[in-house]
């Protein structure tokens, strides 16, 4: 339980292991996952290492997997899951997955090939079939039926042909190419129109035309017909629309032209046959042939299916796999080789007390390798910082989560997320109070927490839902302890609930509390029995519509200021743990203690001020500790700091609260200003003269400079980030800094004590919030009678539990949360928090999974 609140003891150790033994016993290790390795080869280019031709074969074999991985869900192919992790395979089962991945990789691609390859001639075959169909209508038509209908773009060409016919008194029916023709007696016997038919895109189409009239100049004739049916594309599968076109022309030179145009715009051109004899016996062959493809197809889709349905049975384990061997060699390639080329040597970081399970793994490693030289594992002493490590649990991560947000504490500083799973969802609770909101916030994290294995096997994308999964606990705690403040405010959707009964009674008769709107109860009476209520805020104040808000002002910010004050003594209180822990005898006496005097003389005698106000005066009491004589704290306080008199609050009224106070705020200011110059200056000249002391004694014999003997300033502490060394500051770095964090401290705790009255803004706003959507919408469908009433309340209320849960819950929460955060952040851990350090992140497989594979190197 200790590692909870400093992180885990850390040891630097070396580790040697047999050439044939080093795969089984990382593997181990990764298994374990409690060992940081690192990289003995800084300089050595990532190509230049040994095991580099191993893991470029592991990339080759997780991109076949992802291609099958994307072929599978393509087809929609479920892929099993069995959630078990299988363990690393041995370095001669490579060559078989390698085997198994080409070879399902070289069938699936040739399926794919050759469904590619008949999906494109059943394409061109259907196209075909569209073309006979639609030009079979073309030739069908008439003469004049064609012109009619020809596009804006070739009617020159229409009017010369309408021309030649009205010249030869032609009133025939003639084909537009047909057998029949034209006479070869007549003139104009040498006139025939060519003609190309083929499909295009019909997003194409109109720009097709344009081109058409401008490059041919009006001597083409184009007619086109859109087919229904969209088909689909044989090399992505989307599905296009197409049309159908057919152009006459004359002459070999524009039909050269209309080729070039039909080639730019990638139409597709089909041979169609003149006669319609040739064009029916087509369209059967065509139609044959569609058939044939279709069953073909069929078969090949059939093969296709059952080789992915076969590959998704294995495709995640055969991942897990392939990213165990990959992870392995990329752990092996941070080794370095003895001069014998026999032995592998590590230096990694290891919590101290798993040391004794860490040589077990590798005494399993040897054993599976079937080595007969034991594993080495020796502890190196040093000087470098090492990594901060923080067992946590499910419970537990997710408020770490909020502290390393911050910043990583440094090797053995406190830490504060145990702390924080009492104080952060409090705090939140002080803002968010209401029994009806916090219920629906905690029913929430619980259905989270019931139900926490289900969701965290889906392993879905969305980083909403995984920001709120991963604080479940977070938000169930914030809900149970906004249920507990809401049940203190008595304020449940708004609404108070008289569980006890209220302990104040009406003594005015019934006409005149209907005659009058604004009445008045005095505790000094009989309106009031004499005890409080037991639990939280008497119920009368539900009704007390004139002065509610003025007394919940006055409670809510007095509680801000004691829970603030509170809060930040407990944080300074932290660093005294700090403090002792690393000997820093200079900050526990020049900054500890002057910062503690600082904050208790002035905030928290600001607190015992309000107690005190709250227990010696009272209505009930004789005067002059009547309520009238009260004096305001606000008041008090600033005339406090200024050495003022104050001024009594009424006539005959005391000016203080107790006997002596004037005495003792005049000792308190100046205990509190004395402070000040002890934490700017009381250090620095310490340093000062310790570091002068140690240049007198030793500069006759060594020679030893400043930096070299700097250090003795602190005391000797031990390794580790939390400490603070000197050794290698200047003087004037060291009074510069001392300023800074003075300046800090004094000004922020002022600033940071009125911080806290967010506290008291915030729990204001959502209690108003929460009475106007009351009375602003649900109690328009709570005064409707009859069955009408009874329907429009059940809209009212529909849109009054979106409005809740939306902008209350949600919102108001998410406000919430970031105050409390900042509070923690700013108010909270700047009293003892430094933040220095950097993680423990051990190589472990499962972290290396649960990332998608993605291992990343230390440079």
């Amino acid at each position: 339980m200790g590692s909870l609140f400093r992180s885990e003891e850390m040891a630097l150790c070396q580790l040697f292991l047999q050439s044939e033994a080093a795969y089984a016993c990382v593997s181990e290790l990764g298994e374990l996952g409690l060992v940081q390795f690192r990289d003995l080869n800084p300089d050595v280019n990532a190509f230049q290492r040994k095991f580099v031709n191993e893991v470029r074969r592991c990339d080759e074999m997780e991109r076949k997997l992802r291609y099958l991985e994307k072929e599978i869900k393509k087809d929609g192919i479920p892929m099993l899951d069995t959630g078990e992790s299988p363990e690393a395979p041995q370095p001669r089962e490579m060559i078989d997955l390698e085997a198994t991945f080409e070879k399902l990789e070289n069938e699936l691609r040739e399926v794919n090939q050759n469904a590619e390859a008949l999906k494109r001639n059943f394409l061109e075959l259907t196209e075909l079939k569209h073309i006979l169909r639609k030009t079979q209508v073309f030739f069908d038509e008439s003469v004049p039926m064609v012109y009619k209908s020809t596009s804006t773009y070739s009617s020159n060409k229409y009017r010369r042909y309408l021309q030649m016919a009205d010249n030869q008194n032609e009133d025939e029916q003639a084909q537009l190419l047909g057998e029949e023709g034209v006479r070869a007696n007549q003139p104009g016997q040498n006139l025939k129109l060519g003609f190309v038919a083929g499909v295009i895109s019909r997003e194409k189409l109109p720009a097709f035309e344009r081109m058409l009239w401008r490059a041919c100049r009006g001597n083409v004739f184009l007619r086109q017909a859109m087919i229904e049916s969209p088909l689909e594309d044989p090399t992505n599968g989307d599905q296009v629309y197409k049309s159908v076109f057919i152009i006459f022309f004359q002459g070999d030179q524009l039909k050269t032209r209309v080729k070039k145009i039909c080639e730019g715009f990638r139409a597709t051109l089909y041979p169609c046959p003149e006669a319609p004899a040739d064009r029916r016996e087509m369209a059967m062959g065509v139609m044959t042939r569609i058939e044939d493809l279709n069953t073909v197809l069929g078969q090949t889709q059939d093969h296709r299916h059952r080789v992915l349905v076969a590959a998704a049975k294995n495709l995640k384990n055969w991942f897990v796999k392939v990213r165990k061997i990959k992870a392995i060699y990329h752990t092996l390639n941070l080794f370095n080789l003895d001069v014998t080329q026999k032995c592998l040597i590590a230096e990694c970081w290891v919590p101290l007390l798993d040391i004794e399970t860490i040589q077990l793994a590798l005494r399993r490693g040897t054993e599976r390798s079937g080595s007969s030289v034991p594993p080495i594992l020796n502890r190196m002493q040093t000087f470098e910082n090492p990594p901060t490590y923080n067992r946590t649990n499910k419970f537990t991560k997710a408020f770490q989560a909020l502290i390393d947000a911050y910043g990583v504490a440094s090797y053995r500083e406190m830490n504060p997320a145990p702390y924080t799973i009492i104080t952060f969802p409090f705090l939140f609770a002080v803002m968010f109070g209401d029994l009806g909101h916090g219920a629906i916030m905690a029913l929430f994290g619980l259905w989270m927490i019931r139900k926490e294995k289900g969701l965290a096997a889906q392993k879905t994308d969305n980083e909403i839902w995984n920001i709120f999964f991963g604080g479940r606990y977070i938000i169930f705690l914030m809900g149970v302890f906004s249920m507990y403040t809401g049940l203190i405010y008595n304020d449940i959707f708004s609404k108070s609930l008289n569980i006890f009964g209220s302990h104040w009674h009406l003594s005015y008769n019934k006409s005149t509390v209907w005659n009058n709107n604004y009445l008045q109860l005095s505790p000094a009476t009989s309106d009031y029995e004499g005890t409080p209520y037991p639990f939280g805020m008497d119920p009368i104040w539900q009704v007390a519509s004139s002065n509610k808000i003025v007394f919940q002002n006055a409670y809510k910010m007095k509680i801000s200021i004691i829970f603030g004050v509170l809060h930040m003594i407990f944080g300074v209180i932290m660093s005294w743990h700090n403090h002792t822990y690393f000997r820093n005898r200079l900050s526990l006496l020049y900054e500890f203690i002057p910062q503690l005097l600082f904050l208790v003389v002035l905030f928290f005698y600001l607190v015992l001020l309000m107690f005190i106000k709250w227990n010696r005066y009272a209505a009930t009491n004789a005067f002059p500790m009547t309520e009238a004589c009260a004096p305001s704290i606000l008041i008090t306080f600033i005339d406090m700091v200024l050495f003022k008199n104050s001024k009594a609050p009424g006539k005959d009224c005391n000016i203080y609260m107790f006997a002596g106070q004037s005495f003792f705020q005049t000792i308190f200011v100046l205990i509190a200003l004395a402070c000040i110059p002890v934490m700017l200056l009381g250090k620095p000249i310490k340093i000062m003269q310790a570091r002068k002391l140690a240049n007198e004694e030793v500069q006759p014999i060594t020679g030893a400079s400043d930096a070299e003997v700097g250090g003795m300033s602190n005391g000797g502490g031990s390794h580790g980030g939390g400490g603070e060394h000197h050794d290698e500051e200047e003087m004037s770095e060291i009074f510069i800094h001392q300023g800074i964090h003075t300046i800090e401290y004094v000004l922020g705790s002022v600033s940071h004590t009125a911080s806290y009255l967010r506290l008291w803004a915030l729990s204001l706003a959502h209690a108003q919030l929460a009475e106007v959507l009351w009375s602003m919408v649900l109690s328009l469908g709570l005064n409707k009678e009859g069955w009408l009433g009874g329907i429009f309340l059940t809209v009212v209320f529909a849109f009054w539990a979106v409005l809740t849960v939306g902008i209350l819950v949600l919102m108001e929460g998410l406000s919430a949360f970031l105050h409390t955060l900042r509070l923690h952040w700013v108010e909270f851990q700047s009293k003892f928090y430094m933040g220095h350090g950097y993680a423990f992140q051990p190589f472990s497989f499962d972290t290396i999974i649960e990332n998608g594979g993605a291992v990343t190197e230390t440079e």
